[in-house]
């Protein structure tokens, strides 16, 4: 029996379990010429689902409704009729929200166990660490002696930057929503402080303290007024990477915020969005300083594994809470 999990309608706000539907079938997974049978393995649940969940156009279609959901999943090969992989086989790709499928092995990569854990290629070795250290180096230019701020800087990608931001030769400042989480990001991660937003009353006064040379670069997971307050603390010529907006993407009104233009002029910043896509050319370069770095013992990472293929979408939904440390994976 094959269980696979479908968007049954689109969230209005925060999402619910029962914006999903959970189906069982028997169903035919022979496969032909070409193909392999998938069993998932681990799943990644990740907070830019939340906008395909809308109807909305943006940089990928939205998910279609009742139909499966889909994101980063590492999965065993227990059938294979394609040279280019054996039974026995771990691959990571984006494949559906289902216990097994099958795939003709387009898009999808070999992993291998013993040189990392297979769910760290959902994080630190994956999209997860590509976007770290692409949107870093690419957009944030990043120089020694340069104070960056992080916010999320507890989740998967916030973690990375600062660590290779530590690697670097900067100063390292993190937002998280914890004192906890806060501890975390200097003890395990080297961060050289942290601002809890939660028990901070003066967001941008806090920056200042922990910033008193200004800010050079923001690595923006978060959007909203956290980000507001780094602007009163950019310094001339401030890079500004805008990799999401979790506080914001359940909004069912426009949010309202400060003007950006007027401190983008001031201070001749820089601020742009991306996604890591847009890199792809540079994900082998990227891909090998991570493995690297990982292998000496540079970079560490944190995972939160929720067990359970039925618990994919609280583990999701938990994201919007701050619940995870790093980043959040289903282990199957």
């Amino acid at each position: 029996m094959v269980k696979t999990i479908l968007l049954n309608n689109r969230p209005e706000g925060k999402p619910s379990v029962s914006n999903f539907e959970f189906i069982t079938e028997d169903a035919d997974l022979t496969i032909s010429e070409g193909e392999i049978l998938l069993e998932a393995a681990y799943v990644s649940v990740d907070p830019y689902l939340r906008g395909r969940m809308s109807a909305a156009k943006s940089y990928v279609p939205p998910f279609e409704l009742n139909k499966p959901v889909h994101s980063g999943v590492v999965a065993k090969v227990i059938e294979s009729k394609n040279e280019k992989f054996n039974e026995g086989d771990y691959v990571s790709g984006m494949l559906n929200w289902s216990t097994q499928q099958v795939s003709n092995g387009e898009g999808l990569n070999k992993v291998d166990g013993s040189k990392a854990p297979l769910s760290t290629y959902l994080g630190i070795l994956g999209m997860t660490g590509l976007t770290a250290y692409l949107g870093l180096n690419q957009i944030g230019k990043p120089v020694a002696g340069e104070t960056i701020v992080v916010s999320g800087a507890a989740g998967a990608v916030g973690s990375v930057v600062g660590q290779i931001a530590k690697i670097l030769g900067l100063t390292v400042i993190g937002i998280a929503g914890t004192d906890e989480k806060i501890d975390m990001l200097k003890t395990k991660f080297g961060f050289d402080a942290g601002i809890n937003y939660n028990t901070s009353t003066d967001i941008a006064s806090d920056i200042k303290k922990a910033a008193p040379n200004g800010v050079d670069i923001y690595f923006d997971n978060v959007g909203g007024p956290i980000s507001d307050a780094v602007l009163f603390n950019i310094n001339q010529f401030a890079r500004i990477i805008i990799c999401g907006a979790i506080s914001v993407y359940n909004n069912t009104e426009t949010p309202k915020s400060v003007s950006v233009q007027p401190f983008l002029v001031k201070k001749s910043a820089l601020m742009q969005g991306f996604i890591v896509s847009n890199y792809a050319d540079k994900f082998p370069e990227a891909m090998k300083q991570l493995s690297g770095w990982l292998a000496d013992e540079k970079l560490t990472y944190t995972e939160t594994i929720v067990n359970g293929f039925e618990n994919i979408p609280s583990a999701f939904i938990d994201l919007f809470d701050g619940k995870n440390k790093g980043k959040m994976i289903v282990k199957i």
